[in-house]
């Protein structure tokens, strides 16, 4: 069964990832049995600024907060990034966090639940850039959740309450059907990657 990372793309304190995080594990708990889900919170992690020596394609990590978090994301066949969007791109802790390793990114699957004024759409394209760098090869389905639309706000200034629209969740289980189903025809690949 394919092991799929849920990555929470925002440290910021108040985030509405968290919360869109939970949504995705628990659509796919429902609807999508067929692959073991999993959050993998970044702010867990607290990652520094990228303080490695040697480039992340080299392969040698020489902090253990590095070989920790390889050791996590080398675990999963296919990821969902859930990130907002920060000035037209993904968050610096996402960003900061894909650039640590490389090998453990590689021939894997990725599905992008972006949320944001306008859906993170901009962070979402920006985002599929650089998981082409690392090798990740991304679905095409892709949730844009609005704050317009897909949360309920009782004070403007709170995080507000996740409230995704019907069609939502409908593309939401066709983005983690996509994700499954690459993340099992890239398995030979990364078996041969390791060969």
């Amino acid at each position: 069964m394919p092991k799929i990372g849920i990555i929470v793309g925002s440290t910021r304190p108040g985030r509405r990832g968290r919360a869109v995080a939970e949504w995705v594990a628990s659509v796919a708990a429902q609807e999508r049995p067929t692959a073991d889900f999993e959050i993998v919170d970044l702010a867990d992690f607290a990652l520094p600024l990228l303080d490695e020596t040697h480039p992340a394609a080299s392969g040698l990590y020489g902090n253990a907060h590095t070989t920790r978090w390889a050791e996590v994301i080398a675990r999963y066949d296919g990821f969902v990034f859930v990130t907002p969007e920060y000035n037209r791109s993904i968050p610096g802790a996402l960003k900061n966090a894909l650039d640590f390793i490389y090998a453990e990114w590689n021939n894997k699957a990725a599905g992008i639940v972006g949320y944001g004024l306008h859906g993170a759409t901009r962070a979402a394209e920006h985002l599929r850039l650089i998981l082409a760098e690392l090798k990740v090869a991304t679905v095409r389905t892709q949730v844009a959740l609005s704050l317009h639309d897909d949360f309920t706000f009782s004070v403007p200034t709170e995080p507000g309450v996740l409230a995704p629209g019907p069609h939502q969740r409908k593309t939401l289980a066709a983005l983690l059907d996509d994700v499954v189903v690459w993340s099992r025809a890239l398995q030979p690949v990364r078996e041969g990657a390791l060969a």
